[in-house]
């Protein structure tokens, strides 16, 4: 976020671009990893995003889309980013995963 609050980046598009396709409104929640998945297994959350990647080991409390991109860390290695969906939600990441193929996001 930056300091007058507005969200931007690669990944704040997709995730309008995907809230736009399914004519939703997205609530901005910053947090760290650990804190945002508490609060999607509270079901207070839809969708995490932002640095997750397929490693996480937040699986007990979030489902994680296939990647939808590779980074390279500052050590070489390369990550799969991905996103998170609230566990049970299979309409939703269904949904998620269909606009990621839509847009040619890696498989």
């Amino acid at each position: 976020m930056s300091p007058d609050g507005a969200v931007t980046g690669v990944e704040a598009d997709l995730a309008t671009d995907y809230a736009e396709s399914i004519d939703a409104e997205i609530t901005w929640v910053p947090g760290s990893e650990s804190v945002l998945a508490d609060r999607m297994k509270d079901g207070e959350l839809d969708i995490m995003i932002g640095g997750l990647t397929a490693k996480a080991p937040w699986t007990d409390k979030v489902a994680l889309t296939r990647p939808y991109t590779t980074v390279r860390g500052e050590d070489g290695k390369t990550e799969k980013m991905v996103m998170g969906v609230r566990p049970g939600e299979n309409a939703l990441m269904v949904s998620l995963e269909t606009f990621l193929d839509d847009q040619d996001a890696e498989r």
